[in-house]
């Protein structure tokens, strides 16, 4: 439906459900053009600079993006650099330098380049807004706007999305001409996909790993996305699920770039089979055999629940989406349901040993959320742990009572050689030391007053070498 209207240059707004195809929508049109541009009937354009410009919201669909891109024009001779965060700008430098035909990129990045001068956005004839309400979502529009700023007023804008909100509405009529908007579906309720089956659960969160872990040894369970809230609970679900044995990764916003495109590329590969992420991954993520998604708790708004589930079940293939809702998020799922129009306004409780989940996803009877011939982590029996006998043996004891006795014999002997060292050099203690002890003693016996006098004495004379009998020879009476 837009190939037609994008191929001669005409600004279009592209809405259509996840999963259908939107890439190769403006990529197909983006890389014609390119390559008409750089024939020699346009020898006036300058050559290695940038003429097409796609801005995706995150680093994940930019990367997907500019792939799809270099498998099209792997024989058009178009280059293709993708910019984003997270990693040194030498690389990035470096291609822009030699000279490139299409950038993909994230805003804060594609600004960042502009700013340094090296990114030339003067001869673009084509930007692309990939996932805008997303970038909206993430506040990135003012960006947008910047960048948008620095290309012709005379280039070609298309803008794409799943979801139409007002905001992007405005941006689309400030910075486009006379756009046409194509819609595949005769209204919003369509942008979910039709061959996803949807579960809501009501569940409770100490059981919701339990559930996760016997849903992935349901008979048609494939790869798994989980969606979790926040990056600390991605983290901890993913240790959870490796823990009960299932190969696991998370995906969240904390982790480093290279370490988030290696766990994308194993999921990618089969290399592993869950993938717990935020929903840095739930915009444009295309990949191949993913045959559930998880929401470990309950979207934040209906937006979020359309890009999430269609994960899976894209391009003709069915899926299976699953939704766990807190007792806390039961009026914010209300609003979801009535905003879809989806027939689960009250989801029914369920625990990892209810009869209907085992009906509802193909789980064989008897299953348990656990591995059972997996070990992920090994745990060594009491007496196989010599570290803990070491400090045992640090501490003078240990907890078991089989050995204590011969360890206390050492510590009695132990004791007996701090004592007779004490005893031998008190014995080898100079002289001197007992006339103080009398004298302590004699003090001891005699009267307070004296005491207190001597006290004073010595304090008062500093230093000299007058000795306890004066004291006593002052003290006669008269």
């Amino acid at each position: 439906m837009t190939l037609s209207v994008a191929l001669m240059g005409t600004d279009l707004i592209g809405q259509a459900r996840t999963g259908t195809g939107k890439t190769l929508a403006f990529g197909i049109p983006v890389m014609q053009r390119s390559v008409v541009s750089t024939d020699k009937a346009y020898d006036n354009l300058p050559q290695g600079k940038p003429q097409a410009l796609i801005v995706a919201p995150t680093r994940e669909l930019a990367l997907q993006v500019s792939n799809d891109l270099h498998l099209a024009s792997k024989d058009l001779g178009l280059r293709v650099l993708t910019v984003y965060g997270g990693v040194g700008y030498d690389t990035q430098l470096d291609t822009l330098e030699s000279g490139v035909d299409i950038v993909v990129g994230t805003p804060g990045r594609l600004i960042d380049l502009a700013n340094r001068k090296a990114l030339d956005l003067s001869h673009v004839h084509a930007v692309v807004l990939d996932e805008a309400d997303e970038m909206l979502d993430l506040g990135f529009l003012p960006d947008v706007q910047r960048l948008l700023s620095m290309t012709p007023e005379t280039r070609q804008t298309m803008l794409f999305s799943a979801t139409m909100p007002a905001a992007i509405v405005a941006l689309a009529r400030t910075h486009m001409r006379h756009p046409m908007n194509i819609r595949a579906e005769s209204s919003y309720d369509t942008t979910m996909v039709p061959a996803t089956a949807q579960f809501i659960y009501l569940a409770h969160d100490l059981d919701k790993p339990e559930i996760i872990g016997r849903v992935l040894q349901a008979e048609d369970a494939g790869k798994i996305i989980v969606f979790t809230r926040t990056k600390r609970q991605a983290q901890r679900v993913a240790d959870d699920l490796a823990e009960r044995g299932f190969s696991t990764s998370p995906l969240h916003g904390d982790m480093a770039q290279v370490a988030r495109e290696k766990a994308l590329a194993k999921f990618r590969e089969d290399k592993i089979r869950v993938l717990v992420a935020t929903d840095v991954a739930a915009r444009g993520i295309d990949v191949a055999g993913v045959s559930h998604v998880i929401n470990y708790t309950c979207p934040e708004d209906d937006k979020t629940y359309v890009h999430r589930i269609g994960r899976t079940g894209r391009a003709g293939a069915s899926g299976i989406a699953i939704t766990f809702v807190d007792w806390a998020d039961l009026t914010r799922w209300k609003v979801i349901n009535k905003t879809l129009d989806l027939p689960f306004p009250d989801p029914q409780e369920t625990y990892s040993t209810s009869d209907h989940l085992y009906h509802d996803q193909g789980i064989p009877p008897g299953t348990k959320g656990r591995i059972v011939d997996a070990a992920p982590v090994e745990r060594k029996p009491r007496e196989d742990r010599g570290g803990d006998r070491d400090r045992g043996d640090r501490r003078g004891g240990s907890g078991g009572g089989g050995d204590r006795a011969p360890r206390s014999r050492g510590d009695r002997d132990r004791g007996r050689t701090r004592t007779r060292s004490t005893a031998s050099s008190s014995e080898a203690a100079p002289a001197t030391e007992a006339p103080a002890r009398s004298s302590e003693a004699a003090s001891s016996d005699a009267p307070a007053g004296a005491s207190r006098s001597r006290n004073r004495r010595r304090r008062s004379r500093g230093g000299s070498g007058g000795g306890s009998g004066d004291a006593g020879a002052t003290q006669q009476p008269a």
